[in-house]
């Protein structure tokens, strides 16, 4: 993540041989902590983050119970899930671009609106395919908000709490997965999946209004062209960096093996030997709580040991949680849980506040590019961890997600030693 020792210390990187404040047109002075505006901004991205991932998620720990009403498979039923997350994958190509030349709130506004409105719709669905159709609708939708809140708070806070900033943003989407999936799992068991659904819809909309109602201007904004031949240059200036392709990979693998555990998981609990509740399933997702203080605490750790560190050592909390879901004691399974999630949210959040460092210019395009693979990620491992379930049972999802959690190891590993070239990283 950016901080200002940590950027400074780059002195080969082409964005930082221009200062900062000549990137915008507006002579306005940065958002800094402990200002009623830096409040304002944490509040309302916070319950973006919140509403986004609530909305996103809700339908995971439910998949068994889509199964057994429609009468589908596993990997089918992940599809609820996975069209959501393939259509925000697709959404991010055009909606961060989209931000750069009409601004950043009023996307993210209309995105978190239509949203909820479509979450609503999906609630009253009778049939599974315009479920999916619903659920692709909010994909789209909410990719206007993944693709702008982080190139928001990159021109807007002042660079010495960059890094800060970013990981409450990212606290509030791991508290809204939790949300969003304990909610859903709770209601389902006492009602009914639609009520749940429903619900969560109405407190999404909630969310949508307050945000609209309190998120500061961009006072750093500066509208960029949406012409094709602009956004083609844009592109290749991204893909000529050394470290932003590699970012892209590591987002891709780290969205892949997260929501497969997740999505497959409640399969195994809900089976014998354990045979818990879908309430007591949901509950689980507690677990997520882990990242409102691991997201936080990595952006700070890479002032002192420098992001690629920070990034390996959060992957290698993830594998050693993961191998613990092995274990036939619920225990060590709740355990492993938390330090794959808490891993997870930590590794993501470096790799989000990386990404607006290294990018050029249009950094809103850079988001969406890293956010297209990490979301297309969650779309084709999601799907995927089915066939191995449905082949191997959890030794088999297990093995899935470790050879992922492998590769972004490597990835990571090489991250690492290009920065320790270029001097990106403290050491």
């Amino acid at each position: 993540m950016d901080t200002l020792p940590s950027a400074s210390a780059d002195k080969n990187h082409p964005a930082d041989k221009v200062p900062y404040a000549k990137t915008t047109t507006a002579k306005q002075p940065y958002i800094k902590r402990g200002t009623p505006r830096f409040i304002q901004v944490t509040l309302a991205l916070f319950s973006a983050g919140l509403a986004t991932f609530a909305l996103l998620y809700c339908v995971q720990p439910i998949l068994p119970v889509l199964s057994d009403d429609f009468g589908i498979s596993p990997a089918t039923s992940s599809l609820s899930l996975s069209v959501a997350t393939g259509m925000m994958a697709l959404g991010l190509l055009a909606t961060g671009p989209l931000s750069d030349a009409v601004g950043r709130k009023s996307v993210m506004v209309v995105s978190l609106l239509l949203a909820s409105a479509f979450t609503l719709f999906s609630a009253f669905a009778s049939t599974w395919e315009s479920i999916l159709i619903a659920r692709a609708l909010i994909g789209l939708s909410l990719s206007g908000v993944a693709a702008v809140a982080m190139t928001y708070l990159s021109e807007e806070i002042h660079p010495s709490v960059v890094a800060f900033s970013m990981g409450l943003y990212i606290s509030g989407n791991s508290i809204g997965g939790m949300s969003g999936r304990l909610l859903s799992g709770v209601m389902t068991d006492f009602f009914s999946w639609r009520v749940a659904v429903g619900a969560i819809g109405l407190v999404a909309l909630s969310a949508a209004i307050m945000f609209w109602r309190i998120l500061p201007a961009s006072k750093h904004f500066r509208a960029t062209s949406l012409r094709p031949h602009v956004l083609a240059i844009n592109i290749r200036l991204h893909f000529r960096d050394a470290g932003l392709p590699l970012l892209f990979v590591i987002g891709f693998l780290l969205m892949g093996a997260f929501v497969t555990l997740f999505n497959y998981i409640g399969y195994r609990l809900l089976a014998a030997p354990w045979s818990l509740s879908q309430a007591t399933v949901g509950l689980l997702s507690v677990v997520y709580l882990t990242g409102s203080y691991s997201s936080p605490k990595a952006g700070a750790l890479t002032a002192i040991y420098g992001r690629g560190k920070v990034m390996l050592f959060s992957l290698l909390l993830m594998l050693s949680g993961l191998l613990l879901t092995l274990l036939n004691l619920l225990p060590f399974i709740f355990v492993g849980m938390m330090l794959f999630s808490g891993g997870f949210f930590a590794a993501h959040a470096v790799a989000s506040g990386w990404i607006g460092l290294r990018a050029r210019r249009a950094r809103g395009q850079a988001s969406s590019l890293y956010l297209f693979c990490y979301y297309l990620g969650s779309s084709t491992a999601g799907t995927l961890g089915g066939i191995f379930w449905h082949s191997f049972a959890w030794p088999g999802v297990v093995a899935f997600i470790a050879t992922l959690l492998i590769a972004a190891v490597g990835v990571a590993w090489r991250l690492q030693k290009l920065t320790v070239v270029t001097g990106l990283t403290p050491q």
